[in-house]
């Protein structure tokens, strides 16, 4: 698996990742993670250790199987003298627009370039200067001499190595000259002796290449295969245009919850499970398609399903007094963790006479088929007991901030010996036992299904949703919240899915919602 430090890895990589490391697993051999870090003026070593950490998360193992480019840049060096000496390689001072220009088309063949007749004495003396940093950035480089006429543009003198004088964060400043990544790419394989170099479709038409540079030098060609990258509906894949929204400050970061960064991911509370369901679900193709956000967040809920603990949160509260429950007291319920999985165990909720309950689960003026609280209307609170609402109160702008309602102290548990049914079950928190918290419910970071589609004159970010990130204030939880930790899957009943934010603080809780509780996938 070969990333590019330049940036986080995404859901794109995670496909990838769980490709190349699933078939060295299936058929019993290794996969290395390989930095292909030719390029100093993008790469950090941040990057570095993010992409060590994602795949690590998604249940992979690097350790004794890490290498980087790097480190291979004295042999490939060598491999471009051998190449000069053959009369395959020459150094061409044309600036990059030129060489651009005298590439030619599909339909319009190439231009020689007035420096390809070089001797060979004269290309090792100036690629040698050009190694010893007596040339500015731009002012040379090293191009492959193959054919300008072919049909494949990637076989017309490709551009092996640039001069650029900037720090390493591998190599320091050993080195002013880098390779280009056709260049480096097949070489780095060769040294390491790969079986299977598998690559994205896009690389289809460089196996040409790949194979020239090694058939040239005279080493051991792995085999480069190719299959479809993986593309998401509403979603952004170039690390180039996720660097924009980090640098221009549309996000909070590479691991914005909002990101398909695979650390955006796990932020906003994704399972590594869910992200190897999903790369499960949509299989290895040969042909570039869209893959369905929804099919995401379908694996997402089928996990958290079976490992999430049910909590209760009131994201919007409104105040519940229970008149005729003693106001001095307070008892215990006793709730499961999970009923998908009885190994989870239970809980101790703690009830009172004035309990936080959500604003949306009363109507003073209910329509047909509302079956929550309302004058006269029976409900069942979640674990507890049946109440039925007597009255309410409104502050002076008209707004309703209270509702008054008696118990039936036989229901304890959400249901009565003489058979009566309650069709609403509605959650609550105890008012004097509730914690603060912060939330934040994410959509979608753009509103169109192919952000990469724009008008001419307009740029992908024209496509950004204003609305895809909603911080809720002064919310209520139940107050077993106060142990949350980084990492751990919770679903509040009735709202989603959520996880505690790594901002969070035991002053202050901030949880993320990873996703709403309604499946549309099945319905599609």
């Amino acid at each position: 698996f070969p990333p590019e430090p330049n940036g986080y890895l995404h859901i794109g990589h995670a496909k990838a990742i769980y490709l190349n490391f699933g078939i060295a697993k299936e058929y019993k051999g290794k996969c290395n993670l390989r930095f292909d870090d030719t390029n100093p003026i993008t790469e950090q070593q941040d990057f570095v250790d993010s992409i060590i950490n994602d795949i690590e998360w998604l249940g992979f193992q690097t350790k004794g199987n890490i290498y980087y480019a790097s480190d291979y840049f004295s042999k490939m060096y060598d491999y471009a003298i051998i190449l000069i000496n053959k009369g395959l390689a020459y150094v061409d001072d044309q600036s990059a627009e030129q060489i651009r220009e005298t590439r030619g088309t599909l339909t319009v063949p190439g231009t020689d370039s007035p420096f390809r007749d070089r001797t060979v004495e004269e290309n090792i003396n100036l690629f040698t200067q050009m190694k010893d940093g007596k040339f500015s950035n731009g002012e040379k480089v090293l191009r492959a001499r193959i054919d300008m006429k072919s049909s494949n543009l990637n076989m017309r003198d490709p551009v092996m190595y640039r001069i650029l004088h900037a720090s390493h964060h591998h190599t320091k400043d050993d080195w002013c000259i880098y390779p280009m990544y056709d260049w480096a790419h097949g070489i780095e394989d060769s040294i390491e002796n790969i079986t299977n170099s598998l690559c994205s479709l896009e690389f289809q038409d460089h196996r040409p290449l790949y194979d020239w540079f090694l058939k040239n030098i005279g080493v051991y060609r792995p085999q480069q295969t190719e299959f479809a990258r993986l593309n998401l509906s509403y979603t952004i894949m170039s690390k180039r245009k996720l660097a924009i929204l980090v640098n221009d400050g549309h996000v909070n970061g590479w691991d914005d919850p909002r990101m398909p960064t695979i650390s955006g991911l796990k932020r906003r509370g994704y399972s590594p499970e869910s992200i190897r369901m999903f790369c499960d679900e949509i299989g290895i193709a040969k042909r570039d398609g869209i893959s369905d956000i929804a099919l995401l967040e379908h694996c997402l809920r089928s996990d958290l399903n079976k490992r999430a603990q049910r909590v209760m949160a009131v994201l919007d509260p409104i105040k519940l007094i229970i008149e005729n429950y003693p106001e001095a007291e307070t008892e215990i319920i006793i709730a499961d963790n999970n009923p998908e999985n009885e190994n989870d165990g239970t809980r101790e909720i703690p009830f009172s006479r004035e309990l936080w309950i959500e604003r949306s689960d009363f109507m003073e003026e209910p329509f047909k088929k509302y079956f929550r609280l309302s004058i006269g209307k029976e409900v069942r609170l979640k674990h507890a007991y049946y109440v039925t609402c007597t009255g309410f109160a409104k502050d002076k702008d008209g707004k309703i901030h209270t509702v008054r309602c008696n118990y039936d102290p036989d229901s304890k548990g959400g249901w009565t010996n003489d058979g009566r049914k309650v069709r609403g079950t509605i959650h609550w928190v105890s008012s004097k036992h509730a914690i603060k918290a912060e939330i934040r419910l994410f959509n979608h970071l753009f509103i169109s299904e192919n952000p990469e589609i724009v008008e001419i004159s307009k740029s992908f970010t024209d496509n950004l949703n204003p609305d895809s990130l909603k911080i809720v204030s002064e919310c209520m939880l139940e107050p077993s919240l106060q142990k949350a930790r980084v990492g751990e899957y919770y679903q509040f009943i009735r709202s989603g899915y959520f996880a505690l934010d790594s901002e969070s603080k035991s002053s202050g809780l901030i949880f993320n919602r990873t996703v709403t509780l309604r499946d549309t996938y099945n319905k599609k």
